[in-house]
């Protein structure tokens, strides 16, 4: 696997004026997968992309699905995402780049992902997230629309078509910018919602300990927002008493001990 930045707007490549329209249109359209399908036609009529799913990875909690298009149709895709990250997406690859601090001055930057599906070493999540859903190949456009947060517009290519090629990666390349926006202002308009105060709690957390793990993260996020051991072990897809093994690390690693403490935490003012 492999990844590289698009500092600056690329050439733009030739797309059809109804393509433009139907992308702006799907920003604020009341299917929230409009925008998975508008993107995934746009670049289809180019080069042959099967899946388009867009995921929001927040304060380094686990992602949620923005939105997602699949040519089957249905809620396949919607299940595959669910499964990618209930039990998988601490093991993608990406999280060498949405995992780690980015200097303010990156976050206008554009990174492209390259993830094959030989390249995946575990065994289940290869299953899950590419064999059974027939993909070959995985092309990630990573943004921040804000800090602590990356939008990823995954392109899935089916195995029937083998790899990307690197006249295909320029192609997304001339027009990752035009996706890029798109996916920001649907972002803006749709997405922020769902942080609410718990997420700006979680993102004072892992700024106070930025050694959290990924599953501690989760645990946090749920405890924050009010669930107990049993409803986040459902969310993660783990037993219960894994989620108080997580939550017991976490409060650790802060130097805490209850959920009263971690509140308090998350209160006080910040040091400059």
């Amino acid at each position: 696997m492999r990844s590289w930045r698009i500092s600056t707007p690329a050439r733009s490549g030739q797309i059809n004026t109804s393509r433009v329209t139907d992308l702006v249109v799907s920003i604020s359209h009341d299917d929230p997968d409009a925008l998975a399908a508008s993107i995934l036609k746009t670049v289809g009529d180019t080069l042959p992309v099967s899946q388009c799913t867009i995921f929001a990875y927040e304060f380094d909690a686990r992602p949620r699905t923005v939105s997602a298009a699949d040519h089957r149709g249905g809620r396949f895709l919607r299940d595959v995402a669910d499964r990618y990250a209930t039990h998988f997406y601490a093991l993608d690859g990406n999280r060498a780049i949405v995992g780690r601090p980015q200097a303010k001055q990156a976050h206008a930057a554009l990174v492209l992902h390259q993830q094959q599906s030989e390249e995946i070493e575990n065994e289940a999540y290869r299953a899950a997230c590419y064999a059974q859903p027939n993909v070959s190949d995985r092309l990630s456009l990573l943004l921040q629309p804000m800090e602590s947060v990356w939008l990823s517009i995954n392109l899935y290519r089916d195995s029937a078509y083998g790899m990307f090629q690197p006249g295909e990666l320029e192609h997304v390349e001339s027009m990752a910018h035009l996706f890029a926006h798109a996916a920001k202002s649907h972002y803006a308009l749709n997405g922020q919602h769902h942080q609410g105060t718990a997420a700006a709690m979680l993102a004072r957390v892992r700024r106070a300990c930025p050694a959290l793990t990924p599953r501690e993260i989760d645990v946090l996020r749920g405890t924050l927002e009010g669930a107990n051991a049993a409803e986040i072990a459902e969310q993660m897809g783990v037993k219960a008493t894994s989620v108080i093994t997580y939550q017991k690390r976490a409060y650790a690693r802060l130097g805490i001990s209850s959920q009263r403490q971690l509140f308090a935490l998350c209160l006080q003012p910040e040091q400059s």
